[in-house]
């Protein structure tokens, strides 16, 4: 009885606390326990598959506790002075081998239609692709003109007021809300991963491959992202930022990144923390 107590004050304890410590939407929130708030039709059915997993989880947790204490009551020395000599029981075999096939059975179903979701992708209304260098994102628009331009992490001392530390950017990924976006991944040098919580979307950019995914944002605001890939010594500081936007807002961000992203000489720029080609060459 104390074992079930127990269990029932975590439970108990850890519903209470779900509430205070529930993930935010495009961001981590202190003291996270759950995922992500959904700003995407994929992460809506990411979050109904995670519920209905939880759901199968507690119920598998609770049959084999109870099963634990009706052996503990039932078999112990004192309530069976002479043990039984029983080595087979023909139904409890089939249920113990019928059971869990059904239970993979009703998992495999809702996971192969969201994974079918995630990869048949609808006809885009807009084309990004993102390539992943060491470390920081590369960014082009291929269906709204010939501008591409680099996405650096904001030094912790140079933030502004509202940016979140480790995962502000100097330029962020615009895109129009409710539109369905097409996001072509590749990478320069290393394998890294293109991860947006809030879009349900994490796909590996690799290089010389161009893996594709999609999203379609349902509310405007701004979603924050991580390289998911272990790709260096800087892999914590290569993060993502998306901003939505309304698509007036969308059409004026394109004539202006256009004009401040041409194509003509842009200088190099470096991630922080790797050493510029000057300091290179002044190196003894």
């Amino acid at each position: 009885m104390g074992i079930v107590g127990g269990a029932v004050g975590v439970l108990a304890l850890a519903m209470a606390g779900a509430g205070v410590a529930a993930a935010g939407t495009g961001q981590p929130s202190p003291w996270q326990i759950n995922l992500q708030g959904a700003a995407s039709p994929v992460m809506e059915s990411i979050h109904s598959f995670h519920d209905f997993l939880l759901v199968i989880i507690i119920g598998v947790v609770l049959l084999v506790l109870a099963l634990l204490i009706v052996v503990a009551l039932k078999f112990n020395e004192k309530a069976n002075p002479v043990p039984s000599r029983t080595t087979h029981n023909t139904l409890i075999e089939v249920a113990w081998t019928v059971v869990p096939v059904l239970i993979l059975v009703a998992i495999a179903i809702p996971s192969f239609r969201l994974l079918f979701l995630e990869l048949d992708l609808p006809k885009a209304d807009l084309t990004v692709k993102v390539t992943g260098h060491q470390w920081y994102w590369s960014y082009e628009y291929p269906d709204n003109g010939p501008f591409s331009f680099d996405s650096l992490m904001v030094a912790t001392e140079d933030l502004k007021p509202g940016q979140p530390r480790l995962l502000a950017v100097d330029n962020e990924v615009v895109v129009p809300v409710n539109k369905i976006v097409r996001i072509q991944v590749t990478a320069a040098d290393v394998i890294h991963s293109f991860a947006l919580p809030s879009f349900g979307v994490k796909i590996d950019a690799l290089p010389g491959r161009l893996n594709e995914s999609w999203f379609q944002a349902t509310k405007e605001g701004v979603y924050y992202g991580q390289c998911s890939e272990l790709c260096g010594k800087d892999h914590a500081f290569m993060p993502i930022s998306i901003r939505v936007v309304s698509e007036s807002e969308f059409a004026a961000w394109v004539s202006e990144a256009k004009q401040k992203f041409a194509a003509a000489d842009l200088p190099t720029r470096v991630a922080q923390g790797e050493p510029t080609a000057e300091v290179i060459a002044a190196a003894p």
